[in-house]
């Protein structure tokens, strides 16, 4: 008598991702293997254009970097008299696809935000210095850095200095980030210094399996400690409101406990008490109540590609504008043009590999951009396009995508349609009845 024994799930979930992989390409023998070896994605794709609405393009190419070197570039082009594009941010995470629901043509990985492999160990605000979601500002910039707002119904990329104003209760109080030059000067004078998970330093530590981990320390995850001062966390109770939670003399609030941390100089800190209502006014002269959406990007490409990126620093881990070859996601204005380009790499390959700050300055250039006026996004294993076209969504970018293995197990899951889990990203829609784009 033989008996019949049911395929394990695990395999059965191999097999349909090794059924997925080739369907695209992608001549993938088993899927575990991934994770030591990716040379199967070293392909080259077609020179070719694809209509995904009226006014929006999607264009792909290989590049060659030379030596057999290559990478494959996807630029999405987005007429803003055509489509609207809006930043979505959400601290529980997403796949990029769920973005790209019916309302939606296209989305795109959004900027830096905080990531590590300690999943009980999180900041109640991921998203790194500034963020605009629907219309209400849940974050603050500890540092002048670039940002992509909607303001006024317009999106715009812009430098934005770390500063502005709120009220605590009834009084008006200016702000500055923690890491301006300025902020010292400004606290004793009666400012607010603004921390958050900017603040942070990732750590890293050997892994037997997945190579690396990355980690906060806890115990020292906190604000400077100081006897002249009084911080207090700032938590977001509703989508649209935001209180005092705790209030720390001497400083050492958690960097995680809360939407941002105000400090102020104990001779100042009288509007700081627990309950207290914390409503953001302006930011960077920009009144609060115009920023449909926004979000803190990376430094220009030429930035980048010169080292000037110091407002980039250990809240990042190591650093992702190295003279290293990686995936890479760009954004850029064009007249009325907005555009988004990921350069496709897979870091376990000897010839696909992305490019570096250098080759992004470089390729720009070639494409008649001025690396001046893009800039970076999240890239590495978070860059990625998802598309709509008849009807169907379709994926470009980082196919070779695996989650690690969970506590205790030995398998990865290939995720190479649903990516990273991403905490914010751009989404491209119809112009809406109002007609504002």
């Amino acid at each position: 008598m033989t008996i019949s024994v049911p395929p394990s799930p695990h395999a059965e979930e191999d097999r349909q991702a090794l059924a997925a992989l080739r369907a695209r390409g992608y001549d993938v023998r088993d899927i575990q293997e991934i994770a030591r070896d990716q040379r199967p994605f070293a392909v080259r794709v077609a020179e070719r254009e694809r209509v995904l609405a009226r006014g929006v393009l999607l264009r792909e190419e290989s590049v060659e970097l030379g030596g057999g070197d290559f990478a494959n570039v996807h630029t999405l082009r987005i007429d803003r008299s055509a489509a609207r594009v809006e930043v979505e941010s959400d601290p529980a995470g997403f796949a990029l696809r769920d973005r790209c629901g019916a309302d939606a043509l296209a989305a795109v990985s959004g900027s830096f935000s905080f990531i590590s492999d300690e999943p009980d160990h999180q900041p109640a605000e991921p998203c790194l210095d500034f963020c605009s979601r629907q219309g209400v500002t849940v974050s603050l910039p500890t540092v002048t850095k670039p940002a992509f707002l909607v303001y006024r119904g317009r999106p715009s990329l812009r430098t934005l200095p770390a500063i502005g104003t709120l009220v605590l209760g009834r009084a008006v109080r200016e702000w500055i980030g923690s890491k301006d030059a300025a902020a010292p000067e400004a606290l004793r004078r009666g400012a607010l210094a603004v921390f958050g998970a900017a603040n942070c330093t990732i750590r890293y530590a050997d892994h037997a399996l997945t190579g690396f981990t990355r980690f906060v320390e806890r115990t020292g995850n906190v604000t400077p400690r100081d006897a002249g001062v009084v911080d207090a966390v700032v938590r977001r109770v509703a989508p649209d409101a935001h209180v005092i939670h705790s209030v720390h003399p001497g400083g050492g609030a958690s960097l995680f406990g809360g939407s941002y941390v105000l400090r102020a100089a104990a001779a100042h800190a009288r509007h700081l008490a627990e309950g207290t209502e914390v409503r953001v006014s302006a930011v960077a002269g920009l009144a609060t109540e115009h920023l449909g959406c926004g979000i803190s990007i990376g430094p220009s490409a030429a930035a980048a590609a010169r080292g000037d990126v110091a407002a980039y620093d250990a809240s990042l881990g190591t650093s992702p504008f190295r003279p290293v070859r990686y995936a890479r996601t760009l954004v850029w204005p064009q007249g009325r043009t907005l555009c988004f380009r990921v350069v496709d790499g897979a870091p376990l390959t000897d010839c696909f590999r992305g490019m570096t700050p250098v080759e992004v300055f470089r390729d720009l250039a070639r494409s008649g951009v001025d690396p001046r006026t893009a800039h970076h996004l999240d890239g590495g294993q978070s860059s990625k396009i998802v598309f709509r076209r008849e009807g169907e969504s379709e994926v470009v970018g980082n196919l070779h995508y695996l989650q690690w293995p969970a506590a205790g197990e030995r398998r990865f899951r290939w995720r190479g349609i649903e990516g990273r889990r991403l905490r914010s990203a751009f989404v491209v829609r119809a112009p809406s009845p109002a007609g504002e784009v």
